[in-house]
């Protein structure tokens, strides 16, 4: 995999890579002359806990212009490709569908997008700059890019870290809001694909892009939510979806397109589910789960244990609240990343957070989706469990009903829209007060308040005690109940002709 060097967001130096002197040179195919490459902007990771200076090497080649790292900045990788020098450099004049200079893919390293790659350059006669965002999915899916990407044709590749702002930016805001999608869909895809098209725009001005492509279906959901976050963010960009083009149609046809284009098929267990993991959540579809009337099989999670073999002694776990947002667990002050990772790991052990459901996908169909989100099932009971403690009536009333709409809105890739926009003003006001600590239950798959206490507490214990007090006399109920139903009593008198 490609070496990581961080990079200030402050920085205006600029990577040099050798690649081929044009035409003019006698040494046309070789790696003999430098080019100024732009820096992608850092955004916003925190923690790195990166000093110093930072060297990339390319197949044994230098990168000069040293950068200086500070503490809290992020992780990205710039890999230029030797592979479109030698082999794969970007065609002259039109594609086959037209002409575009350079496009900025959303890259995982999988089949379907390492096939993407040359298909572009075929059909738009553009360099491709692949892009890959770590927001969490695992070490694993993000080794060997820097080899998969040059095999397929890419002249670039950026790699950003981008799970503090994932969290942060992302879902706390949702976790705030109480969005859940069709009273179940804690929203783990929908939230990172916003986030994901956003880096995307940034690398496409970067690097100079005019296009930006994804390995999405056309049947759906992820589509529009890249699609719509391009729009908001850049409406000159151009877009293309492969699969609303081409004419492969499985994996075989894919295979077949690599092998004539000298792609190296990715080696790897092909899995019977289709998975989307990040720091939220891990979703699963496919094969068997395709019929409603089959029970998941057991061997099919991966963060979670089953509940009846998680531990047979409960565990308790505190989590503390600002304003409506965790920031501590069990006493200890953590990032929002690292938060949510220790909270994965501790539901995961005792098999919470797992959730099978049937869902109204935005392109019309219903979907099935098996879904583990352990933290984020702990984090929600927390935070509704405070609110329960310190916001009114009304206000509670208020809060729920337009989280419906909001977790509609993220569902639907309108993160950029103004309405979500101008609700999450709402939610941030709204929660304000929602600070305190909550003490949770966690026993084989559920999770159970065991304690609440908060500064800002409506709570009275003076006021709601069966014992008689100074501020609530009971004899002032029979006026309030004689006014609160009147209508009631109007309408019975009416019907009666009294």
């Amino acid at each position: 995999m490609a070496q990581l060097q961080a990079v200030s967001s402050y920085s205006s130096s600029n990577l040099n890579f050798r690649r081929p002197k044009p035409e003019s040179s006698p040494y046309h195919d070789k790696l003999y002359w430098w080019r100024k490459l732009p820096l992608v902007p850092e955004l916003g990771t925190w923690g790195s806990g990166i000093n110093g200076q930072a060297i990339f090497y390319n197949n044994g080649i230098l990168v000069r212009n040293i950068t200086r790292v500070h503490r809290n900045q992020g992780i990205q990788a710039v890999v230029s490709s030797e592979k479109e020098t030698l082999t794969s450099g970007a065609p002259k004049g039109s594609g086959l569908r037209g002409k575009l200079n350079k496009v900025v893919l959303a890259y995982s390293g999988g089949l379907d997008t390492s096939v993407i790659v040359p298909w572009l350059r075929e059909n738009y006669g553009c360099e491709v700059v692949c892009f890959t965002a770590d927001v969490g999915q695992g070490i694993k899916e993000l080794e060997g890019l820097e080899e998969k990407a040059k095999a397929s044709g890419a002249c670039q590749l950026v790699v950003k870290d981008l799970k503090e702002e994932f969290v942060r930016d992302f879902i706390f805001p949702c976790l705030r809001a109480g969005a859940i999608y069709e009273r179940k869909y804690l929203l783990g895809t929908s939230m990172a694909r916003p986030v994901i098209a956003k880096a995307m725009v940034d690398v496409a001005r970067e690097v100079g892009a005019d296009a930006v492509s994804h390995g999405c279906t056309g049947k759906g959901n992820d589509q529009v939510r890249f699609e719509l976050t391009f729009f908001a963010l850049n409406p000159q960009l151009n877009v293309v979806a492969p699969w609303r083009e081409w004419e492969i149609t499985g994996r075989e046809d894919a295979i077949e397109y690599a092998k004539k284009h000298n792609v190296p098929v990715p080696v790897s267990k092909k899995s019977i589910y289709s998975r989307d993991r990040n720091l939220w959540h891990l979703s699963h579809e496919g094969d068997i789960l395709e019929d409603p009337a089959n029970e998941p099989k057991g061997d099919m999670y991966m963060m979670s244990v089953d509940p009846e073999k998680a531990p047979d002694q409960p565990q308790y776990i505190e989590i503390e609240m600002v304003s409506g947002l965790p920031v501590s667990v069990d006493g200890e002050k953590l990032s929002p990343a690292s938060l949510l990772s220790k909270v994965n790991e501790i539901g995961g052990k005792h098999g919470i957070g797992r959730v099978d459901m049937v869902e109204n996908r935005l392109v019309g169909m219903k979907s099935r989706g098996v879904y583990e989100t352990p933290g984020g099932t702990i984090l929600f009971a927390a935070a509704r469990e405070l609110e329960s403690l310190i916001l009114d009536r009304e206000s509670i009333q208020q809060k729920d009903a337009l989280a419906l709409k909001y977790a509609e809105l993220v569902y639907a890739g309108r993160w950029f829209d103004p309405l979500r926009e101008s609700m999450d003003a709402f939610m941030k006001k709204i929660t304000e007060t929602t600070t305190g600590k909550v003490r949770l239950k966690l026993y084989k798959g559920s999770v159970t308040v065991a304690g609440l206490e908060s500064p800002y507490s409506l709570y009275r214990q003076d006021i709601s005690s069966f014992e008689s007090g100074e501020i609530y006399d009971q004899a002032d109920a029979a006026g309030f109940i004689r006014l609160y139903g009147l209508p009631m009593k109007v309408r019975a008198m009416l019907k009666k002709g009294i």
